[in-house]
């Protein structure tokens, strides 16, 4: 055995971090300030040092965190997609979801550099609410020329509804972010400004809940400011304007499912404790908002929107909305509600702006900036854009006014990068319209360290910050941010780093010189009196989601179930040959249920043709009744449920749509002459998805209105299936016969159960017993409709009387004597209970039209508003 080279270290020799990090780390861009080294960067000079903050980071990670950090990105990457967290990419006029690009590293700022962003913050968002207060009152900021008045009044999204409109306390502004980069000298610049309905507050708390929990040890040691009490103050402070005070309810108003944002808006509402509602879920009575409820109208105080100005109300604003609210501003006016922000501050986000500032500052404050604004120049002032368009070529060309209906927009590109054609368009186009361009000049922002299998590199970063009202004039800087990353070394070509554009976010932890908040969101305790009178509210627009979430996945299911028993049965066909009873029920229930077009030959005329578009059928999401169609039904309900469904639940109703189209495609495009088995394959997972998400829906759900709502939907989508199945099947005479018989228990997934009760009988009084009045089998028609009741009965406890009288209207299958329903009549058949059959299912969809008048629509005779 050949003697072992003994190392060059100590046993107890003791790794750096500090130095393995700057081991790792590759040069930045010459001429930007770095991060990680805390100085610019410039060519040729050693990469040695490490600024504080980062040597201290790395320091109390150690060199186990540092090695530990392929498992760290591997768990942060986990937990986004446990969390469900997402970001929608339009592209191409489409839409896709994509998993939350979040960074494993944060980005650190020091006590002093955050004490200069959180005075320059605290002074613009100061500046922008007296600037809107004036804009839409004296104008004497237009009267002495100190913004143009074509920049202001002629920007598509100064409102003149507003005009002389003073909201409550005076406020117009109580959220603003900005977007703040690091110049080569090390200050921070304003590069720019949100006002309308700024994102991402969301996205910062998802960010810190991942990030801090990877590393633990450092963000207690480098003493990082918590958030609580920035959300905090900001309810206080909305809370302090409303006419409710502390009893105010509050309501966080999201465009919907389809906005790129959808998921932080969200987790944003959870973690406030506030409703997430969409337009259609509020009404504004004598100039008051109500949510709209499954119990009546209640009273909103404070709507903290994410809906464009333009869209918040179709009365006064733009017509052809439907995110908005009518007469939401007439309401803002009577001061009866207090909208965060206020409409009409969207021109404010305008880069043309920038320039005017600083005078503005010295009018309104009486102070400087104490945060600069990256360099631009309006080309609506034509001696600016004389000016400048020789030197077109040295600047970044970004639209003066946001895109909208008749305005394209400009999109923001780097001069220097556009080809001698595309350059001369642009300068036509500027030609054309000089008002709708600003030019802006580069910035050389600094450049933050990222991790990529094991080294560190450096990507340009912009910080957005949030500013908060606190309800008495003053303002408070959220003590964090959300950075955006370049996904490339230079940014590419969108400056701002878009999250559109395949950038990735960091947590940005800001390390506080004093004591660390402990200010939790947590609740104050609830007393016995609280919770006596306490309850949960269900808007009707998540009630009527419910209701259909419950409808789909029954729906689905019963589908898939269908499809698999026709397919089964034609394959029997082609062997020993079934009935033509079996055939003639499975085709007309399969066209009944859109399985297969009215053109397509019955099984009769051709089992191959038959098989072949039912098969075909099965995936196009276009058919309004297909398994395809149905599995996307579902989760656009899920998708409007976000914040009702657990993680797994919503990851269920996901996967059970993606697996179908994947599996159902891979199918149909092999090479097998039979693909029929592998499609059966896809309809038995889908079956056994569906079975989960039942099992999710039945015993992980609170059991609130909402879903009691939701299982109403549910019993009304079976006994409708069920008693039209039975009617059908009796009528054809199918009980008469082996495999007609199997095909009925199999239409009511009751196989095992009846072989366990009555073994091999093949008798129909037994067969109606189980499933018409067996109450202990959930697929009997008397257990469904029994179930659909006494959940609608508690559902609409408060409006008593109209639930006894919908419910008297409600069919009993377990008051039809089996005597009578199993007896042949003088005919030889079952009119009878062929008859309530068919009753049974007009007065289940009857059931649903009550329920969308009274529930959803809320068209009754009378408002009932149970909370003023």
């Amino acid at each position: 055995m050949q003697p072992q080279q003994p190392s060059l270290l100590p046993d107890d020799a003791v790794v750096d971090p500090v130095a393995l990090a700057l081991a790792a780390a590759v040069r930045g861009r010459e001429g930007h300030f770095s991060e990680l080294l805390g100085r610019l960067g410039e060519a040729g000079a050693p990469l040695a040092g490490m600024a504080p903050l980062w040597r201290d980071f790395f320091t109390a990670i150690g060199a186990e965190g540092w090695a530990d950090l392929p498992a760290r990105q591997a768990r942060i990457q986990r937990r986004v997609l446990e969390d469900g967290a997402t970001y929608n990419v339009y592209a191409d006029g489409g839409q896709s979801q994509r998993a939350w690009p979040l960074e494993s590293l944060p980005t650190l700022i020091g006590p002093d550099d955050w004490a200069q962003i959180e005075r320059g913050v605290a002074q613009r968002a100061r500046l922008l609410d007296a600037v809107l207060r004036d804009a839409y009152g004296e104008r004497r900021l237009l009267e002495e020329g100190l913004l143009p008045a074509s920049l202001v009044l002629g920007h598509p999204q100064y409102l003149r509804p507003m005009h002389g409109c003073r909201p409550a306390g005076d406020v117009f502004l109580h959220v603003a972010a900005f977007d703040l980069v690091r110049g080569p000298e090390g200050r921070w610049w304003v590069a720019a400004q949100r006002t309308q309905a700024p994102s991402g507050l969301g996205y910062l708390l998802e960010n810190r809940l991942i990030v801090a929990q990877q590393f633990p040890i450092a963000f207690r040691e480098l003493r990082v400011q918590r958030l609580a009490s920035s959300f905090l103050g900001m309810l206080q402070g909305l809370m302090r304007l409303s006419p409710a005070g502390e009893r105010s309810r509050v309501v966080l108003l999201t465009p919907g499912p389809a906005n790129e944002t959808y998921f932080e808006q969200v987790f944003l509402a959870r973690y406030l404790g506030i409703a997430l509602v969409e337009g259609a879920d509020l009404t504004v009575r004598a100039n008051r908002v109500y949510l709209k409820t499954l119990h009546g109208l209640e009273r909103v105080h404070v709507v903290l929107r994410r809906v464009d100005d333009e869209y918040l109300d179709p009365l006064e604003l733009r017509p052809d909305s439907a995110l908005g609210v009518a007469g939401l501003l007439q309401a803002l006016r009577a001061g009866e509600v207090v909208v965060a922000n206020a409409p009409g501050a969207g021109w404010l986000e305008s880069p043309g702006l920038a320039a005017f500032w600083p005078a503005v500052a010295e009018r309104l404050l009486g102070e400087p900036l104490a945060l600069p604004a990256v360099t631009t120049w309006w080309c609506g002032e034509e001696a600016v854009w004389q000016d400048h368009r020789a030197r077109l070529g040295d600047f970044i060309a970004v639209p003066t006014f946001a895109p909208g209906p008749g305005r394209p927009g400009l999109v923001p590109q780097r001069v220097a990068a556009l080809d001698a054609r595309a350059r001369a368009a642009l300068l036509q186009r500027i030609d054309d319209d000089p008002a709708a361009c600003t030019l802006q000049a580069p910035m050389r922002g600094a450049e933050t360290p990222v991790w990529r299998e094991g080294r560190l590199l450096a990507r340009s970063a912009v910080l957005r910050v949030f500013a908060v009202a606190d309800g008495r004039g003053g303002w408070r800087v959220v003590p964090g941010g959300m950075a955006r990353v370049a996904a490339e070394g230079d940014g590419g070509a969108n400056p701002w780093l878009s999250m559109q554009h395949g950038h990735s976010s960091a947590d940005t932890w800001v390390q506080t010189g004093g004591e660390v908040d402990p200010t939790s969101l947590l609740p104050r305790p609830l007393s016995a009196a609280d919770l006596a009178s306490w309850h949960r509210s269900v808007t009707s627009r998540s009630a009527e989601n419910l209701f259909w979430l419950g409808r789909y996945s029954e729906r689905a299911e019963n589908c898939v179930r269908l499809a698999r028993l026709t397919l089964e049965a034609l394959t029997g066909s082609l062997i020993t040959g079934a009935s033509a009873e079996v055939l003639g029920v499975l085709d007309t229930l399969a066209r009944h249920h859109g399985l297969v077009g009215t053109g397509v030959p019955t099984p009769q005329q051709s089992v191959r043709v038959f098989e072949r578009a039912l098969v075909h059928a099965l995936g196009d999401a276009q058919g309004a009744t297909s398994v395809a169609y149905n599995l996307q039904a579902l989760m656009r309900c899920a998708q409007a449920l976000r914040e009702r469904l657990s993680p797994e639940h919503w990851k269920l109703i996901r996967e059970v749509g993606e697996h179908f189209d994947q599996h159902l495609r891979a199918a149909l495009d092999t090479a097998a002459a039979e693909p029929l088995a592998d499609v059966m394959g896809v309809l038995a997972r889908a079956a056994t998805h569906l079975a989960a998400i039942t099992g999710a829906q039945t015993d992980r759900m609170t059991r609130d209105d909402g879903w009691r709502l939701l299982s109403v939907g549910r019993q009304i989508e079976r006994l409708d299936f069920h008693a039209h199945a039975l009617a059908l099947g009796i009528e054809r005479g199918l009980h008469r016969r082996d495999e007609g018989f199997a095909l009925l228990l199999g239409l009511f997934d009751s196989t095992i159960t009846y072989r366990a009760q009555f073994q091999a009988r093949r008798e129909l009084p037994p067969l109606l017993h189980l499933l018409v009045h067996d109450t202990d089998n959930p697929r009997a028609l008397a257990w469904v409709a029994r179930t659909m009741r006494d959940r609608f009965i508690k559902l609409s406890r408060h409006d008593a009387a109209w639930a006894q009288e919908v419910a008297a209207t409600l069919p009993r299958p377990e008051d039809w004597p089996l005597e009578l329903i199993s007896t042949p009549d003088d005919a030889g058949g079952h009119a009878p209970l062929i008859t309530l059959l068919a009753q049974c299912g007009q007065q289940v969809r009857g059931l649903s039209d009550a329920l969308g008048q009274r529930l959803f629509s809320h068209v009754g005779p009378a408002d009932r508003m149970v909370w003023q």
